[in-house]
């Protein structure tokens, strides 16, 4: 617990300025210049990516990072030719910030993972530019932007996104998006080449019209161990709150590490609130220490519940889904579940309509009881 509490103190996304190491191919890719990068992807100019983003203009801005800004752009089918605004098909431009040395490293990581997998639960790479200093990725655009926005914005955060932020997010789209983001990662894990994602959170979650969610960001993954290798050890990269207690403590990565990473998701899309936060009283900022208790306690799991859903949420989901939380978010990395496993236990969730508004009694507790 004690280690749990301190590294979820810290807000701060990089956890690497707390270890030393090696910066080296930290991803194991090839971080030169001259890697070979897959001739599926389009090739722009600077030039075209600057016409298709209107010369790059702050109104374009779809979001922020250390790497840089998101911009939304325009670009003809199948071309990297620029298009008119609102005409050919919409993308996504992400422009690294020059002289960012990591940074570098992280687009490499980004053109080689994304040039080489491809899923319906992982954001399409379109194209990339590399030119002098400049380095640009052109993504799918996501018409309703990140899990993070739904979950924890309430109005829009930039100028240019016209999506409206209604909130809550309805109890059925959660579930569907955690399963899509599940997906994903257990896409990611098998195979005789497993690669662990790293950074899994809220805002790496995107979402569509139809509310299908894809894994975007890259930048941080790393070729998982092969063989009789249990581990790979590598410097601890990733956002607080959402790390492996173990990975933070030794370095060592495993596919259990994003597991962990999910529980973390899961319970903020549970709770309604982020993983770190220190707006919250003592006792509460941090999110998985101070929901551990209610997770296996079925009369008091309920208190974990967003607020905002009021009694608008699945009962049996709600019971499912801490179950799940507290597996994931098991101390001992090897008795976590595999994410086919929890993708296998979060299917069933989808078409569930015990809504708690109609199993629901009043009683002198402030949350009631639940007859099912």
């Amino acid at each position: 617990m004690a280690a749990e509490t301190r590294y979820l103190n810290s807000s701060n996304r990089d956890l690497a300025d707390h270890f030393q190491g090696k910066l080296g191919d930290e991803n194991g890719v090839d971080s030169s210049i001259e890697k070979k990068i897959s001739p599926k992807l389009l090739e722009f100019t600077f030039q075209e990516l600057k016409s298709a983003t209107v010369n790059f203009r702050p109104d374009s801005i779809l979001g922020e990072g250390g790497f840089g800004y998101v911009f939304k752009g325009w670009i003809e089918p199948n071309s990297t030719a620029p298009a008119k605004p609102g005409t050919g098909l919409t993308v996504a431009v992400k422009s690294l910030k020059e002289n960012a040395l990591q940074g570098h490293r992280e687009w490499v990581a980004e053109v080689d993972f994304l040039g080489q997998l491809h899923h319906k639960h992982l954001v399409k790479l379109i194209g990339y530019c590399i030119e002098d200093d400049q380095r640009l990725l052109v993504y799918e655009f996501m018409a309703r932007g990140s899990l993070e926005n739904h979950l924890f914005r309430s109005e829009q955060s930039t100028t240019n996104i016209t999506i409206e932020w209604t909130l809550p997010l309805p109890w059925p789209c959660r579930m569907k998006v955690v399963l899509g983001a599940a997906k994903g990662l257990a896409f990611l894990h098998v195979g005789p080449k497993p690669v662990i994602y790293r950074d899994f959170k809220t805002s790496n979650i995107l979402i569509d019209a139809e509310y299908n969610s894809k894994l975007s960001d890259f930048g941080l993954a790393k070729a998982g161990p092969q063989g009789d290798k249990t581990h790979v050890s590598t410097r601890v990269l990733g956002t607080y709150g959402y790390a492996a207690p173990e990975y933070v403590m030794t370095g060592h990565l495993t596919t259990k590490s994003d597991v962990y990473s999910f529980g973390v998701v899961l319970l903020e899309v549970l709770t309604g609130r982020r993983s770190v936060d220190k707006k919250r009283p003592p006792g509460e900022q941090n999110l998985v220490a101070w929901a551990r208790p209610y997770l296996s306690d079925r009369r008091r799991l309920y208190q974990l519940v967003d607020p905002r859903l009021g009694l608008n949420y699945s009962v049996r989901g709600v019971q499912k889904v801490a179950q799940i939380c507290h597996h994931c978010l098991n101390r001992d990395s090897k008795s976590r579940p595999m994410m086919d496993e929890v993708v296998k236990h979060l299917t069933p969730l989808q078409d569930l309509n015990d809504m708690a508004a109609v199993s629901y009694r009043p009683r002198s507790s402030p949350r009631g009881e639940w007859y099912i």
